[in-house]
């Protein structure tokens, strides 16, 4: 990453606990004249793969139920969330991840997978 007008002053590891916890210092470039400093938090879970599967015989999507512990914090009372299927990389290219994810989460076996596009969360 080189973007002349971003310059990483300082990195800061809070937690390597699970995943990693930066606090990030950086000086943005605003124009000619004007740069400001400023400070994150950066929470780095890693590379993920998800999908969104259709059944074409009974022309449905296929979904998963999944707890997550921030909804729950956030007033969700089952803490369950439907979900497409996805899973973190692991060192793996996203189609073995997705094929993997896709049997342990729902239990259908793909074969084959294209990817359609890229973006960030």
């Amino acid at each position: 990453m080189n973007n002349p007008i971003i310059k990483i002053k300082q990195t800061e590891l809070l937690s390597d606990n699970w995943y990693l916890l930066n606090k990030v210092t950086f000086e943005y470039q605003k124009n000619e004249n004007t740069s400001q400093t400023s400070v994150r938090e950066v929470y780095d879970r890693g590379n993920g793969a998800a999908i969104l599967l259709y059944n074409s015989a009974q022309k449905t999507v296929i979904l998963t139920r999944q707890f997550r512990l921030p909804t729950y914090l956030n007033g969700n009372k089952t803490g369950m969330m439907i979900e497409v299927c996805a899973g973190l990389l692991d060192k793996d290219h996203p189609e073995q991840c997705i094929i993997r994810e896709t049997e342990e989460e729902t239990g259908y076996r793909l074969s084959k997978v294209n990817k359609i596009f890229e973006t960030y969360m």
